[in-house]
């Protein structure tokens, strides 16, 4: 990658401890992995959404831990924990609730439904119908729904994870951009390694395997570790970074790049938040108060592999977003 002028962060941030701020994080990390083994990737991730308040859509196919990841991660932090599984019949009222009326006293009464919790695993997100995605959407969004003309705000820390099949696509309803770019992350999750697998099927191979997780932290702690993310100190050079990885998606030719009509959208400005916030919040997990341009580099393809839309003739030259990215990635300059 091409170098810009030498960043080096301030003394004054650089000095500052976050590493006890941050510890509660480590101790999810190390109650999750008694659990699950590998997918170090996404359980870090997962932190992530948990500190920026943003939400995951996780792509694998079934079987690789992604439900027992989110409930694990619920158990650590003693917080309530919802598991949706989505289909093409489901109804907005069974993701939100309803009114429900009381003959007794000839009112109607609200019935709040599975969206009022802390974690969401949405499962499968592509199978449920626009309405459904609709009702999500204002719950990631303004982290609050409305049923029946009254609106109720939904309890902090809220999160939702989605996942979705990359292989069967029969009876979905591919998510819109609206949606997608709402996600903080695209997390993908591949198969573990042999020594992994080896490991799982000595741990999982039991009729009735049986693991317990204490809860390490608390909903309290969480929000109070969101501020100290806040102070985490990022220089303008790089958020002139971030800013220049984003833009290079929109207008690659300014770039030096040589993308032309292989994208049909770049990043929104959106992008260029979620990145810088997903940055800060990486180097607080690290227990540092500066950003450096590595925790940009970490978690850019996360942040903008659902944000970048290739054409029909980047298909047709086998090309992927995240290929495109890289190539971005590789091509700006990098204080």
């Amino acid at each position: 990658m091409p170098l810009s002028q030498p960043f080096s962060p301030q003394e004054g941030h650089a000095g500052s401890d976050f590493s006890q701020a941050s510890e509660p994080f480590r101790r999810i990390a190390v109650e999750i992995g008694h659990v699950l083994v590998g997918q170090e990737a996404l359980v870090h991730r997962m932190l992530i959404g948990l500190l920026t308040g943003g939400h995951l859509l996780i792509e694998g196919v079934p079987g690789l831990a992604k439900t027992t990841a989110v409930a694990s991660l619920a158990k650590s932090i003693s917080t309530q924990f919802q598991r949706l599984q989505f289909t093409p019949d489901l109804l907005p009222a069974d993701l939100i609730g309803t009114q429900v009326y009381r003959p007794q006293d000839q009112s109607f009464v609200v019935q709040k439904g599975p969206i009022f919790s802390n974690l969401i695993l949405a499962d499968e997100i592509n199978r449920a119908p626009a309405k459904v995605q609709s009702a999500l959407l204002e719950a990631m969004q303004e982290r609050q729904v409305t049923i029946g003309g009254e609106t109720f705000p939904l309890e902090e820390p809220f999160l939702v994870m989605a996942t979705q099949n990359p292989v069967e696509q029969e009876g979905t309803y591919p998510l819109p951009e609206a949606q997608m770019d709402r996600f903080l992350l695209k997390v993908i999750v591949d198969y573990p390694g042999r020594d992994e697998e080896l490991l799982i099927l000595r741990r999982m191979s039991k009729t009735a395997p049986k693991f317990e997780i204490s809860g390490v932290t608390s909903p309290e702690e969480i929000m109070a570790a969101r501020a100290n993310v806040d102070e985490v100190f990022i220089d303008p050079k790089i958020e002139g970074y971030i800013v220049d990885l984003v833009m290079a998606t929109r207008r690659p030719a300014a770039y030096g790049l040589s993308l032309e009509g292989l994208i049909q959208f770049g990043a929104s400005p959106r992008a260029s938040i979620n990145l810088a916030l997903a940055a800060r919040a990486n180097a607080f997990l690290d227990g540092r108060g500066y950003v450096m341009p590595e925790d940009v580099q970490n978690l850019a393809l996360d942040v903008l592999r659902h944000r970048v839309m290739i054409t029909y003739e980047a298909e047709a030259e086998e090309r992927t977003s995240e290929s495109i990215i890289r190539e971005i990635m590789d091509h700006v300059a990098v204080p």
